[in-house]
């Protein structure tokens, strides 16, 4: 047949979602370790996991949000995994959340004992613990009777994880009325989930009302959707606080009028010593309102405003206050579309900041050039890093040499993570040099998914291993021969679990494979839905 006439049909490609592979489901339990065994607002309520306790939760969460989100697939089996992805991760996130407001387990004869009982701990009352559950007016009765005997010493209460109704509101106000005058921290985050949004405002309006003139240090209002009418619903609170050394409005729909409202309300941040807007909808015009009350802030010490729809002129923004905030230890500023210009913006502001520990910096567009920067300026700054995040920001062996440079000034990293760039061989063997000489506090480091091949990741293997307190190397979703995995597996034979997985590397894998290209990798997908896996509030 004549070539020129020939019909030629479309391949009609299936991307299947569902399931993930073992890789993804070990990486999945490794961030949950982590989330789980790293100090946050709820280990400073409920207790620390220990790494074994964790590890035993993590893998039980997983294996739990996979047959609920397998049994899910099985019903649409024609679908493309989607909606049973969303479920993994949604339910992965719930169960995280439990765990680390159960806190430790406390047994007994062997049993794992959950109270539901609220805890009063010396200074601290807490109802979060238990499932969570709405509450009406009786069981709020019975719930905060400790608070109304006249001997009692609380100055710090937590809400959380109850859900209250007009009703158990009514029950609670005049009781935070005669308590309020000696509180110094609150908790009421996650504390009207379900309810309508006009219950949910007036909830809030008394609540608000009742703490009025109160003198916290602390106060968590995350994860309750409020949005600008929440905001300003907890008006006469915010209103009142003059001296707030830690605020958290994460997942709050934080919009761009919210944030100015936040701005508006609250009269003084000078003492602010932390500072968290994590997952909101803030954009550019919110960044720019957050920047006001940074700058305001200048006793701060960590600020997170990660995975909240800013871009660049938003960052530009943000990068520019945070310059003033010179006690500055952990900025976390992650999943933004920044993008070059703002990444220039934040590394003129890096020197302001010489006691910082840790910074996350992925997935903001930064490539080479915002990359480039940055390690520039940290190279000459933070002399106490400890942990470098920035995957995800199509950094090339080019970038990779300032980024080298400032790594080798690093003596205290414990943490690098460069995964999801496009590093290569040349740019991995730039870094792992780097480290070769001290870094003997390093511990964790990631090149996954940056297009290595035999010759870097035996060289990488060759150097971190001979760490003292080194515990993870991953370098899986890469192109190494099956010669080169046989020889990083030899260099790590008396300590493989230092190794990460390798399932997921592509020994035949080309840069530029068309069909990779083309239809895209479905466990990549399901990294990406996966990634940053965060406490996140339960529909």
């Amino acid at each position: 047949m004549d070539s020129s006439t020939q019909t030629f049909q479309p391949r009609v490609m299936s991307i299947k979602l569902w399931p993930p592979s073992q890789s993804t489901r070990f990486m999945l339990v490794e961030r949950i370790i982590k989330n789980l065994t790293t100090p946050s607002i709820f280990s400073r309520k409920y207790g620390l996991l220990s790494k074994e306790e964790a590890e035993e939760d993590a893998k039980q969460v997983e294996d739990m949000a996979f047959a609920t989100a397998n049994q899910h697939f099985e019903k649409e089996p024609d679908g493309d995994g989607s909606s049973a992805v969303q479920i993994y991760a949604k339910e992965s996130s719930r169960l995280m959340l439990d765990i680390l407001k159960r806190g430790p387990r406390v047994k007994e004869d062997g049993e794992v004992l959950i109270s539901e009982k609220p805890a009063t701990r010396g200074t601290v009352f807490d109802i979060s613990g238990g499932r969570r559950a709405f509450i009406d007016a009786d069981e709020a009765k019975e719930l905060l009777e400790p608070l109304k005997d006249p001997g009692n010493l609380f100055t710090k209460i937590c809400f959380s994880n109850r859900s209250f109704g007009l009703d158990a509101a009514r029950v609670a106000e005049p009781i935070l009325l005669s308590i309020k005058d000696r509180l110094t921290e609150v908790d009421l985050s996650d504390f009207i989930a379900g309810r309508s949004e006009g219950d949910a405002l007036e909830v809030m309006n008394i609540f608000s009302a009742a703490l009025e003139g109160c003198d916290l240090r602390y106060l968590d209002l995350s994860n309750n959707a409020m949005g600008e009418k929440g905001v300003r619903a907890f008006g006469s609170l915010l209103r009142s606080q003059k001296n707030l050394e830690e605020l958290y409005l994460m997942n709050d729909g934080i919009s761009e009028e919210a944030a100015r409202a936040v701005r508006e309300l609250i009269p003084s941040t000078d003492k602010l010593r932390i500072l968290q807007f994590h997952n909101n909808m803030t954009g550019d015009e919110g960044a720019v309102a957050i920047s006001e009350i940074v700058k305001g802030s200048p006793a701060l010490e960590d600020f997170r405003c990660s995975s909240t729809r800013v871009g660049s002129e938003g960052g530009v923004a943000l990068a520019e206050a945070i310059g003033t905030c010179t006690r500055l230890k952990k900025l976390d500023l992650r999943d933004n579309m920044f993008g070059v210009e703002a990444g220039i913006a934040l590394s003129k502001s890096i020197s302001s900041f010489p006691g910082l520990t840790e910074i996350y910096l992925s997935y903001l567009n930064l490539e080479d050039e915002g990359a480039e920067a940055l390690a520039n300026a940290l190279k000459d700054s933070a002399p106490s890093l400890e942990v470098l995040e920035i995957a995800g920001n199509d950094i090339t062996a080019k970038g990779a040499a300032s980024i080298a440079a400032c790594v080798a000034t690093k003596q205290f990293l414990s943490k690098l993570y460069l995964a999801e760039n496009e590093l290569k061989d040349d740019g991995v063997i730039l870094i792992g040099n780097a480290l070769q000489d001290g870094h003997g506090q390093l511990s964790e480091v990631d090149f996954s998914t940056n297009s290595i091949r035999r010759a870097g990741a035996r060289f990488v293997a060759q150097i971190l291993v001979q760490k003292p307190g080194f515990k993870l190397l991953n370098i899986n979703s890469n192109y190494i021969s099956e010669e080169g995995i046989d020889e990083v597996k030899e260099i790590f034979k008396n300590s493989p679990n230092m190794l990460g997985p390798l399932d997921e590397n592509d020994p035949d894998g080309e840069d530029y494979d068309e069909d990779a290209e083309e239809n895209g990798d479905h466990d990549d997908e399901l990294e990406s839905k996966l990634k940053g896996l965060d406490i996140k509030r339960e529909e």
